[in-house]
């Protein structure tokens, strides 16, 4: 069975998700994908959540 984590990231910079893509996986966790939020008036994300998977242990 896969288990999923979503982290969501208020600052959404180079260095915050290099941290969080690193954090996660060297905790045994695959990344599967970045979803970003825009605003209008920005072309800038306003956050992202960034997904990863594993297989659920036993």
């Amino acid at each position: 069975m896969i288990e999923y984590k979503v982290v969501e990231l208020s600052v959404v910079t180079d260095e915050s998700i290099e941290e969080t893509l690193n954090s996660w996986t060297a905790k045994g966790w695959h990344f599967d994908t970045i979803q970003f939020v825009v605003r209008d008036a920005s072309k800038r994300p306003a956050m992202a959540f960034v997904f990863f998977t594993r297989e659920e242990s036993a």
